[in-house]
């Protein structure tokens, strides 16, 4: 191995640990944003979801569940990153929907902010979630894994 070869590996380092940064310090404004921002008007619908997450310092997401919304019952894809967090868990919540006027406003990508300990089958959570489009999602759910969580995380949410 060169020199120069040794000094690219550096900066490539440095600039992820960089973007790393930059990305949990956006993510943790923008969560601490929506902690002040309870919905206070009446719920407009409710969803359950099923996810599984790894994180280790990182963290990533995947699921599914189903939106609740004027006596229809729509399935929905769940997919996320973030930062903030140690080790693996599954995710079963429930919770309220606010803000939702018309269907067409709960796709899209969602800022989350959640707390949460998963240990063997033993578990809680809380996640509240806010699209562009003012649609807030309020989740209780329970974990099972091993996994301490504390963080913001970028989630996408889909209509199958």
């Amino acid at each position: 191995m060169n020199a120069d070869s040794i000094s690219s590996q550096k900066w490539f380092g440095c600039a992820l640990v960089r973007s790393a940064v930059c990305l949990s310090l956006l993510l943790m404004a923008n969560a601490s944003l929506l902690a002040q921002e309870r919905p206070t008007t009446s719920p407009s619908g409710r969803i359950s979801i099923q996810q599984v997450q790894v994180a280790f310092i990182a963290s990533g997401s995947l699921g599914g569940g189903t939106l609740s919304y004027k006596g229809h019952s729509y399935p929905i894809k769940i997919g996320g990153l973030g930062v903030g967090g140690v080790g693996a868990s599954r995710l079963s919540a429930t919770g309220t929907v606010y803000g939702l006027n018309q269907l067409s406003d709960f796709p899209g990508a969602y800022a989350e902010i959640r707390t949460g300990w998963a240990l063997g089958d033993r578990g809680k959570g809380r996640i509240w979630l806010r699209n562009n489009k003012g649609v807030v999602i309020s989740l209780q759910g329970k974990r099972a894994g091993l996994q301490l969580a504390l963080g913001a995380e970028g989630v996408l949410m889909q209509l199958e």
